[in-house]
């Protein structure tokens, strides 16, 4: 590995992607290649094929997905599974049949089982069924981790999955539709501020998550590039997780809203708990550093500076 190795990151734009570039600059790798959708379409085999043969990348970062919350996931189905599995067989057999030694696939933690015994060990995959509302983003991220793992076992190359816990962070989605639970929080308890009103939110607030500021989940990558790590597949979290209630209350808090919090429990919680143990990649080396509430601070700052630019996702 050196300073000079050309890498392609599929989805710079994206919140990971972007976060992912920014670490490699900092770290003074320059020779980076990025391809909005509109200049390369990962859906299409012989596009990616042949961006391939012309760029030659020695490295490929593979970010790029469709992603949502629950509520997208189960409105869109077929785009889930279907373009999840196009994007990422394109760029994972195309980077096989180009002789690229390195590959870094990031999936998510929703790979998992739905009652999966706590915390997530990578050995817990393929045990048990799946939460349906995401099952289908979750099938497509399986198959992903499996065909790296395939190509490490029958080719020696170095493809290696990393599965973060749920990110937030700097380019993050805010659209109510179909962004994540801790972003449209903030959007929500930001404009119940404004409108000095009640914040209605989806469920019970008892179910517990984790969460990763993304700049850390880019230090992984780092992390994972330089030094190679001898195993196919690492979980990248904090290891802690809180429960839906509390990150409301802390988002309230950093966002500055005194209202009423109003939870309907008519709608799912989805999976129980979600935790991550990262005891395998903390071993090697890597720990996370941004603290939840610092990163909400963090994220809410970027919010505010940029809401002319958040734009609604389509779907």
């Amino acid at each position: 590995m050196n300073k000079d190795s050309k890498i392609y990151i599929a989805g710079h734009k994206g919140m990971v992607g972007s976060a992912v570039w920014r670490m490699l600059e900092q770290n003074g790798y320059k020779n980076l290649i990025g391809k909005s959708s509109k200049e390369l379409d990962l859906r299409n085999q012989q596009n990616v094929q042949s961006f391939y043969e012309i760029e030659k990348p020695d490295i490929v970062i593979d970010a790029a997905a469709r992603v949502g919350g629950i509520l997208a996931n189960n409105d869109y189905p077929y785009q889930f599974i279907m373009e999840n599995l196009q994007i990422q067989n394109n760029l994972i057999d195309g980077a096989l049949k180009s002789g690229i030694n390195t590959f870094i696939f990031l999936g998510s933690s929703c790979i998992y089982p739905k009652l999966a015994k706590q915390p997530l060990k990578e050995e817990y995959l393929l045990t048990d069924a799946l939460e349906p509302t995401n099952e289908w983003y979750a099938i497509a991220k399986i198959a992903g981790v499996k065909a790296c793992e395939a190509i490490r076992k029958q080719y020696n190359k170095d493809y290696v999955s990393l599965m973060p816990t749920n990110l937030y962070g700097y380019f993050d989605n805010f659209d109510l539709k179909t962004s994540h639970v801790l972003p449209a929080m903030i959007r929500k308890f930001h404009e119940a501020k404004l409108n000095d009103k009640p914040v209605e939110l989806w469920g019970s607030g008892a179910p517990m998550r984790e969460f990763l500021f993304v700049d850390d989940l880019a230090k992984a990558v780092l992390f994972v590039m330089e030094n190679k790590p001898e195993e196919h597949l690492y979980n990248v979290g904090t290891g802690k997780d809180i429960t839906i209630k509390e990150l409301a209350l802390t988002i309230q808090k950093v966002v500055g809203h005194a209202g009423e919090i109003i939870w309907d429990a008519t709608k799912p919680d989805g999976t129980p708990r979600k935790l991550m143990d990262v005891s395998k990649l903390n071993k090697l080396g890597w720990q996370h550093q941004v603290e939840l509430e610092e990163g909400i601070v963090k994220t809410y700052e970027w919010f505010l500076q940029n809401q002319d630019k958040i734009k609604e996702v389509k779907m």
